[in-house]
């Protein structure tokens, strides 16, 4: 007789973001310093999911996202959901949307813009065209692909 096994522990407390696509949890911890809340962080890599085919999943104990936190991952997962648990139960689910600026993720990929001079946190317009996630920097006010600015 087959068995079903969870492939990722259950968190007492704290956050769960699911239905990240495959392979961009990595990403996802990096770019939002995931790792620097010091609390315990599960991750899980191309799990399978009846509505992606495979998934990644992040888990972290005993830290709770608000909405902006959340929303701010709409830039690489748009699709993900952002799970609140409390004693083991999901509490609330939230949906993501892109947000309007997002500030202290991204450096500006322009050399000569102020946020690398002066003391200044960065901080980007988010727009949608024509299917693309565009951020306009709000000191220099150049606009680049969503790509452009994660890898700068």
């Amino acid at each position: 007789m087959k068995s079903k096994q969870l492939s990722v522990e259950a968190i007492e407390n704290g956050t769960v973001i699911d239905h990240i696509p495959a392979g961009l949890a990595l990403t996802i911890l990096r770019q939002f310093k995931v790792l620097h809340h010091g609390s315990a962080v599960t991750v899980g890599f191309n799990l399978p999911s009846h509505s992606q085919g495979s998934k990644d999943i992040i888990k972290i104990k005993d830290v709770i996202f608000s909405e902006a936190d959340a929303n701010r991952l709409a830039l690489f997962a748009p699709e993900a959901i952002v799970n609140l648990i409390q004693d083991f139960q999901v509490v609330q689910k939230m949906r993501l949307t892109l947000p309007g600026t997002i500030s202290e993720v991204f450096s500006c990929p322009n050399a000569n813009c102020a946020s690398h001079s002066e003391p200044v946190t960065s901080r980007f317009y988010v727009r949608q065209h024509n299917g693309q996630t565009k951020l306009k920097c709000h000191y220099c006010e150049k606009t680049y692909a969503r790509e452009a600015v994660a890898e700068a």
